[in-house]
């Protein structure tokens, strides 16, 4: 039903959830998994867990990076339980359920993902990401198990698909967020031409030197913020690091 959304567990320690999760998933209509070094996979404890949905862990992905996961992704949403120093763009169960659809519908790639069991996600992985997802929960006990965050979110995308095929005459909730919507002349760009863009823009600032990585300051995690709340379109990344390669060769000579 969502072959374009997957669901992204990073360095899982337990095989059981995997399993788990991949199970959460598949009651909701998602089946890509992607998993980021999981310490101990395959392993029939995730064949187990997974009850019903053993086709979503054996066809699971295995990488080993981050990067490798977020391939071709267009939308990237990161599960956060705690603030951050530098506030990120947040969303809640109910309105990323809404977007996540919204966006599968125009053909985009999109991944939200979850971290490790005992610590979550770290800033540099939350940076990656264009949102941040927390779930509310109750104050005398407010852990979530693995599975049971990916249960809600895979929950509020289906709840998210039932209400707009209910209701195709209205518009999908968020088609405009971040300034595009069906009508844009250009598709959002890919998570590595971002990355690609990055790197570029960090050494550049590197060379004109009002970057200094002995002492950045935040400067890089807020530049970042800032261009993945812009979500860049294909054409706007490729002006950037031509501009950017201009710069390159003035300096040079």
């Amino acid at each position: 039903m969502f072959p374009r959304i997957r669901i992204v567990l990073i360095e899982t320690s337990h095989p059981g959830n995997i399993g788990a999760a991949a199970r959460a998933m598949k009651n909701m209509g998602l089946t890509a998994l992607y998993l980021v070094n999981p310490l101990q996979f395959p392993h029939e404890k995730a064949v187990w867990r997974s009850a019903s949905a053993v086709d979503v862990v054996e066809n699971a992905t295995v990488v080993a990076t981050l990067d490798e996961a977020l391939t071709d992704c267009q939308l990237i949403v990161g599960t956060s339980a705690r603030d951050r120093r530098i506030p990120w763009p947040m969303l809640e169960p109910k309105s990323c359920g809404e977007l996540a659809v919204a966006e599968h519908a125009q053909g985009h790639e999109v991944a939200i993902i979850f971290g490790r069991e005992d610590r979550g996600l770290k800033n540099e992985e939350l940076q990656r990401c264009h949102y941040h997802v927390n779930i509310p929960t109750g104050q005398a006990y407010s852990s979530l198990n693995l599975a049971m965050a990916v249960q809600v979110l895979s929950y509020e995308i289906l709840q998210a698909k039932l209400a707009k095929d209910a209701a195709p005459q209205q518009s999908a909730p968020n088609a405009g967020v971040a300034g595009q919507d069906e009508s844009w002349d250009m598709d959002f760009a890919q998570s590595q031409a971002v990355e690609l863009m990055m790197e570029h823009l960090e050494q550049t600032l590197i060379e004109v030197d009002f970057h200094d990585p002995e002492n950045p300051r935040q400067l890089m995690t807020r530049l970042r913020r800032m261009f993945n709340r812009i979500r860049m379109d294909k054409m706007e990344v490729n002006i950037l690091r031509g501009f950017l390669t201009a710069v390159n060769r003035k300096g040079r000579n």
